[in-house]
């Protein structure tokens, strides 16, 4: 008998509709930088940070301004985050930094070198290490500079995305990595099998309206309504899959974090890497419903197939199959 590509489960549509509401809002709160180049900052890193910190809309405002000593205007009203492009990290730069300090605003310093230098504008700005970003290539400066931002500023980390670029891939990432390790303890900790398939579904399509959201697609009731019906069908995917592990009451537990995790996390790399190629939210929907038309004609043999023999879509199909932690307070790895 087939397998119905869909099945029911108790959704709560509302609640997701309006986490996708939320998600639209958040976009469109106001974001404003304060960014301090030192004179002697390299042209190269000057250049990369011109050419990322461009805003996309008129709710995210910069005031940038050159470090100069004594000379340095102070941050204005209202900035959320400060981020200095360093050089030699000379007396006029310390000043500025100090002053940021003084307003409370998070602050990041950039510069080019090795991980000394990364010591050497630590120690030299009074700046904590992980507040530090110091690299020889200054692409690797931007993307590193997107991921500090994401978790420092996580109430606006999705009108960073919608007004900068290079913001987009870190917030949806982090997105996934979220949501892939709740539905590891969803999974591990619910002791009905699929009592846990409505939290986790639910986790699933708000991670994917995140994405969605960092990257600029609009997030109306109708593709919300699409959207569930496809994740449900995903759902029923793991749900196979989890038959097939029941033969193995070793680590029982411990297997079904691993289908949480594991599935949610391809889920979500899926979608990133998708967006990545510029394809629109319509286009990843359709990618995702061919993957669990083709995940609802095939049933699992017992004791043949276990999570990693499931279908996989291209964007998914060399990905790493991850598992969680054995250990509840260490997280899986990536």
């Amino acid at each position: 008998m087939a397998i119905r590509p869909k099945m029911a489960l108790p959704l709560d549509v509302r609640d997701v509709t309006k986490s996708g509401t939320r998600y639209t809002e958040e976009r469109e709160l106001p974001v404003r930088i304060g960014v301090y180049v030192e004179v002697d900052a390299p042209d190269v890193l000057i250049d990369a940070s011109r050419e990322n910190l461009r805003p996309r809309t008129a709710r995210a405002v910069l005031q940038i301004e050159v470090a100069e000593l004594g000379q340095t205007p102070p941050l204005e009203q209202l900035t959320d985050v400060a981020i200095v492009i360093a050089g030699s990290g000379n007396v006029a730069l310390q000043q500025a930094v100090s002053a940021v300090r003084q307003w409370r605003v998070p602050l990041v310093v950039v510069g080019l070198g090795d991980g000394v230098r990364d010591r050497e504008l630590a120690d030299a700005l009074g700046q904590p290490t992980a507040d530090v970003i110091v690299s020889y290539d200054p692409a690797e400066v931007v993307s590193r500079l997107g991921a500090w931002l994401t978790d420092t500023l996580g109430s606006k980390r999705l009108a960073l995305a919608h007004n900068f670029a290079f913001m987009r891939r870190a917030v949806a990432e982090d997105a996934v990595k979220t949501t892939a390790w709740q539905n590891a303890l969803v999974g591990a900790v619910t002791p009905i099998a699929g009592a846990d398939m409505p939290i986790m579904t639910a986790n699933q399509a708000k991670m994917l309206l995140q994405i969605a959201a960092a990257y600029g697609e609009p997030l109306g009731v109708e593709r919300v309504k699409e959207l569930l019906a496809i994740v449900s069908g995903g759902y029923l995917m793991r749900a196979v899959a989890r038959q097939a592990l029941t033969i193995v009451p070793v680590l029982g537990w411990a297997i079904k974090g691993g289908v949480g995790y594991t599935g949610t996390l391809a889920m979500g790399k899926a979608a990133v890497q998708y967006f990545e190629d510029g394809n629109d939210l319509g286009q990843v929907l359709a990618n995702f419903r061919g993957m669990v038309a083709e995940a609802a004609t095939k049933r699992p043999r017992r004791g043949r197939r276990t999570v990693a023999d499931l279908p996989a879509s291209p964007a998914v199909a060399d990905l790493a199959v991850a598992q969680p932690s054995a250990d509840p307070h260490v997280p899986p790895a990536l």
